[in-house]
């Protein structure tokens, strides 16, 4: 069967590396930006998703209403109203879209470039299409608008790409409640865990990072960043956390909450406990504290927490 047109060409601009320079280039840019922990805020940490397709909607919405007043006979300043409207919003939507951007692998950006040269294009018509209304040239002024919409179409096309085939912006770590079964797993003996050294262990086929504190206490978390993937047992540990060492998110070990972007989904936890000199771990439910998950005080080295058996 032959493949589809679309696709081989978009399989073709993840794989061209001739614009890797002024990526590069483009990606320093942004990360120099004095944005401090703003950056976090424009990631959508708060938001607990990227906050950039929250706010894409308002210059898309406006400009597709713009164009919808512009099919009808006769001048409309409604129309040239809804394209300032989204010229304006159109900066802060593409400043979220820049920090994020700036944070993803290199097929990603690849394609990502491309979308937003599209969208600055759409810009760039739509800026055109409003000085034209206001000098009264109303017919180019729709023309310039419905060039800028098949623009915007474009990029939003390039932008589904990213977030459903290349998995931008997605939660990496979703899946674990879905493939962790329920119960303690044995991940091995105390002594196979050195203090404030980051360890991966596997648990139904799910990477885990053990970390075992200078008073004993056991932390673990799903291995996999919520981000990108990025192998946190070979990140750093420091002050309760664990920091990726692909693009800097930084999560809690208690609990895993991401308390640094650019991560805006936290890690899966696990309560832990020690039976006999062995770690167990089990995993958490949402929203569930040790003890409401009947595990009692953290599992230490010094076998407080330790039980007899090994059911729940």
């Amino acid at each position: 069967m032959r493949q589809n047109r679309m696709l081989w060409l978009l399989d073709a601009l993840e794989r061209d590396p001739s614009r890797d320079k002024v990526i590069d280039a483009l990606v320093g840019g942004v990360r120099a930006l004095p944005l401090g922990r703003a950056r976090d805020a424009l990631h959508g940490t708060w938001l607990g998703h990227p906050v950039h397709p929250l706010m894409v909607q308002v210059p898309i919405g406006t400009w597709m209403s713009a164009a919808v007043l512009d099919l009808r006979p006769g001048p409309s300043r409604g129309a040239g109203l809804l394209v300032g409207v989204g010229l304006l919003a159109a900066g802060p939507a593409a400043l979220t879209g820049a920090v994020d951007w700036a944070e993803l692998r290199r097929r990603q950006t690849r394609v990502g470039l491309v979308h937003a040269v599209a969208n600055a294009t759409a810009v760039g018509l739509y800026g055109a299409s409003l000085a034209l209304r206001l000098s009264g040239r109303a017919g180019a002024g729709r023309t310039c608008g419905f060039l800028g919409l098949t623009a915007v179409g474009l990029g939003g096309m390039l932008g589904g790409h990213m977030a459903y085939r290349q998995a931008s912006g997605a939660n990496h770590a979703e899946e674990v409640p879905h493939v962790v079964r329920e119960g303690w797993h044995r991940i091995g003996t105390v002594d196979e865990f050195p203090v404030g050294e980051p360890v991966r262990r596997t648990v139904d086929d799910v990477p885990v990072l053990v970390v075992r504190e200078i008073g004993g206490s056991i932390h673990a978390l799903a291995e996999r960043c919520s981000h990108l993937a990025g192998p946190l047992s070979e990140g750093t540990v420091a002050d309760g956390c664990v920091r990726c060492p692909w693009h800097g998110s930084v999560f809690r070990l208690s609990d895993g909450w991401n308390v640094r972007g650019p991560a805006t989904a936290p890690q899966p936890a696990f309560d832990s406990r020690v039976v006999a000199g062995h770690v167990e771990i089990s995993l958490r439910g949402e929203g569930q504290t040790a003890e409401e998950h009947g595990t009692g005080e953290p599992a230490t080295a010094t076998g407080r927490g330790e039980h007899d058996g090994h059911g729940d």
